[in-house]
């Protein structure tokens, strides 16, 4: 009877075993949340730690990695966009000549750029 049962158990919890590593970017999404959820208890932030148990909740229950490569795409793809018209608006602003409006434009491109490098950093290769 004994070995019935943890058999079934088993049986049972093989498909969640399976599951977990089918999706390594969802568990890798979750175990940040994790991370986030830990520290807000440690903080004693309650708000923040629940939204993120709901956040952990959605994760485990809906997350899967096509779906998280192709919200990852579409942000390295909007990241460029945003480079492209940065490096417009820079262009304009020398042509301008105005050192004011050279170095804001500079300064919005790097930061378009560093988000282009931080969701590129995310891709798994």
């Amino acid at each position: 009877m004994k070995a019935l049962i943890a058999c079934l158990l088993f049986v049972v919890a093989l498909p969640v075993l399976a599951d977990s590593s089918a999706n390594p970017l969802c568990e890798t999404k979750a175990a940040k949340i994790e991370q986030q959820l830990q520290a807000a208890w440690a903080e004693g932030l309650a708000d923040k730690a629940k939204g993120l148990s709901a956040a952990l909740d959605s994760v485990r229950e809906n997350c899967s990695d096509k779906e998280l490569m192709h919200e990852l795409q579409a942000r390295i793809d909007k990241a460029r966009d945003e480079i492209r018209e940065r490096e417009a608006d820079l262009r304009d602003a020398e042509l301008s000549g105005d050192p004011g409006k050279i170095a804001k434009r500079q300064a919005k491109l790097d930061e378009a750029m560093q988000e282009l490098k931080a969701a590129e950093a995310e891709f798994p290769r």
